[in-house]
């Protein structure tokens, strides 16, 4: 029995090193996050303030209008996808084509605020327990100094996890509702050009009964 607790003990520390680097690894991931949310919304407040008063007062009159006014390479995924539903080329089936992809490129996009807000728990609580082990073996000893040493490692790699993962929740609860948004105003576009699509086919129906007549 000693034995095999002998090898659970080292399997231990050995995955020390390991759960600091990818603690470390995700703090930084974590600050990069928080630059690239701050310049996300940035660019959504400017596509807002130019563009969403005009999607939300949109008639199949004024689509050509609201296209043409799209610049080219935006680099915003959601004029990308306005653009492509707004072009009369376009049928139903690609429209609803482009929202999926729209979807996926937003489920993409959250990532890694899900593996922030999954994962630093999880490294952090393993960097606060395996030090635990030699803390208490420095305390039977009598060793402070090696005790002092593990407790510090324990909380510091819990502070760390714990602050990557809230910079994970926090960000992924804010874009979902960023996109949730998104996605609502891009139905509305295929809804409305839809319906406009829906009356011309009527409209030719109609005619066509009365040329036959």
């Amino acid at each position: 029995m000693n034995y095999i607790s002998d090898i659970l003990f080292w399997i231990s520390n050995g995955l020390l090193v390991p759960v600091v680097v990818l603690l470390i690894l995700l703090f930084l991931r974590s600050l990069l996050l928080i630059g690239n949310f701050f310049g996300q919304y940035m660019q959504i407040r400017k596509v807002d303030r130019l563009f969403m008063d005009k999607v939300e007062a949109l008639t199949p009159a004024t689509a050509d209008e609201l296209r043409a006014s799209i610049p080219p390479d935006t680099g915003s995924a959601l004029l990308g996808c306005l653009s492509g539903l707004l072009d009369t080329a376009k049928d139903k089936a690609h429209r609803q084509l482009m929202l999926s992809d729209y979807e996926i490129a937003a489920d993409k996009d959250l990532g890694i605020s899900k593996t922030l807000s999954k994962m630093g728990p999880m490294l952090g609580l393993m960097g606060t327990l395996i030090p635990m082990g030699p803390a208490l073996v420095g305390l039977s000893t009598g060793d402070i100094g090696s005790m002092a040493y593990n407790m510090q490692v324990a909380f510091a790699t819990t502070v760390v996890g714990l602050f990557s993962a809230a910079i994970g929740f926090i960000t992924q609860q804010v874009k979902q509702r960023w996109y949730t948004r998104d996605l609502n105003r891009l139905e509305f576009v295929c809804e409305v050009l839809d319906g406009s699509s829906g009356a011309s086919g009527k409209t030719a129906e109609t005619k066509q009964e009365g040329d036959g007549r």
